[in-house]
């Protein structure tokens, strides 16, 4: 719908709040039920630091705890905001994920296709984060749930 707000059509979870070397050894994004939306975008970016770099993987849960996971493939992007504002092209990625382009000012756009998930058996989603290259990265992690299936004040996947 052409008038419809963003915060309309999408839920806006803090994944990860950003914090000073915030993908230091492995930290996950706050885990999301998916089965309310059709599209799930992790929003990984970081400003400050210029040589660290992580391995991002996404993990497709049975609950909400990560009891037991399975790594899924996705789709992802970067964009380079301290070059222009270079933006990449879209890139298929394996269920083993990918490591990330050292530099700062960079922004990667993770997304997963719910039907992917779906096939996994799990309704969970999470971004599994492992340090690559040990240098600080001032960051942080969105969570958008995307095209909700119901609109409702407080969807089940804000609520523990």
């Amino acid at each position: 719908m052409p008038n419809e707000l963003f915060s309309e059509r999408n839920l806006v979870i803090n994944g990860l709040a950003p914090m000073a070397d915030a993908f230091a050894a492995t930290v996950y994004s706050d885990i999301v039920d998916i089965s309310e939306a059709h599209q799930l975008t992790f929003l990984v970016w970081w400003g400050v630091g210029a040589a660290g770099t992580t391995t991002l993987t996404v993990e497709a849960s049975d609950d909400i705890s990560a009891g037991n996971v399975s790594a899924v493939a996705f789709r992802s992007r970067r964009i380079n905001f301290a070059s222009s504002d270079v933006i990449a092209a879209v890139t298929a990625r394996a269920a083993a994920g990918f490591a990330t382009t050292a530099g700062s000012n960079q922004m990667y756009l993770i997304e997963v296709d719910p039907q992917v998930l779906a096939a996994s058996g799990y309704k969970y989603a999470r971004l599994k984060c492992v340090e690559s290259v040990d240098a600080e990265l001032l960051g942080g992690i969105l969570v958008i749930l995307s095209d909700l299936r119901v609109q409702k004040p407080t969807p089940d996947s804000m609520i523990d």
